[in-house]
């Protein structure tokens, strides 16, 4: 039976994790390795200094087998491919993340960080992820035929496939969009705030303004034109 590792940056609880397995077990035997807690924006970062922890958890699907990992994303698919799932998985899926990964804030997504990772172990990666806003309904209607489309899609080597669905209720979504690229636009431009402490020091955070702008044929253009992107990413050529 086919494998398939799941995991995500959003942590082991995470909503888009669980509704991800649920289409998934139709594929093949599941197993979930995930962070847990938020990880989020540790792009492909490993633990390398210190030792980490996984133990096996209940999972709210049935015949899911469920690890919860202290360490990052990328470290949940390297211990699921080289030590928790047994003669190693054939897929690797990641997600389903809350908040688009498109563009150039895919070098930071912990989301596609993980998918890489399997891409480098060998393993055939897809990695979801749909808008922040609470509309989970285009994902739910489409994921299963997506991962059915994905599953067997040829990729190159160290490429992923990444999958965006749009920001609106499903009445709105116009279609889906394949073969899109990475759009060289950024998501958010950002700009930190500062303020100072009592004591002189200065604490800055960081403040994201949504960009609208963005080259046609990109991932970035299809979600803001309410259409799901599919398309690959590649890490190092």
């Amino acid at each position: 039976m086919r494998k398939i590792l799941i995991t995500n940056d959003d942590g082991i609880r995470a909503d888009g994790l669980i509704r991800l397995a649920a289409a998934a077990v139709s594929f093949g035997e599941v197993w979930v390795v995930a962070p847990d807690s938020e990880r989020s924006a540790l792009s492909h970062s490993l633990t390398l200094r210190h030792s980490f922890e996984a133990q096996q958890v209940d999972f709210p699907i049935e015949g899911v087998h469920a690890f919860s990992c202290t360490g990052t994303p990328a470290d949940c698919v390297r211990i699921g491919v080289l030590n928790i799932v047994g003669g190693r998985p054939d897929d690797l899926f990641s997600g389903i993340n809350r908040g688009y990964n498109v563009a150039t804030d895919l070098q930071y997504s912990a989301t596609v960080g993980a998918a890489f990772e399997g891409a480098f172990q060998g393993v055939h990666s897809i990695a979801f992820s749909e808008g922040s806003g609470g509309f989970r309904e285009i994902a739910d209607r489409y994921i299963r035929e997506l991962i059915a489309e994905l599953i067997d899609a040829p990729l190159g080597e160290n490429e992923i496939y990444n999958v965006n669905f749009p920001d609106c209720p499903l009445s709105e979504l116009k279609g889906i969009l394949r073969g899109r690229t990475v759009s060289n636009d950024v998501f958010y431009k950002d700009r930190y705030t500062e303020s100072r402490l009592h004591d002189g020091r200065t604490v800055y955070l960081v403040e994201g303004i949504r960009n609208w702008q963005a080259s046609e044929g990109s991932d970035l253009r299809a979600v803001i034109d309410n259409y799901i992107s599919v398309g690959k990413a590649k890490n190092i050529s």
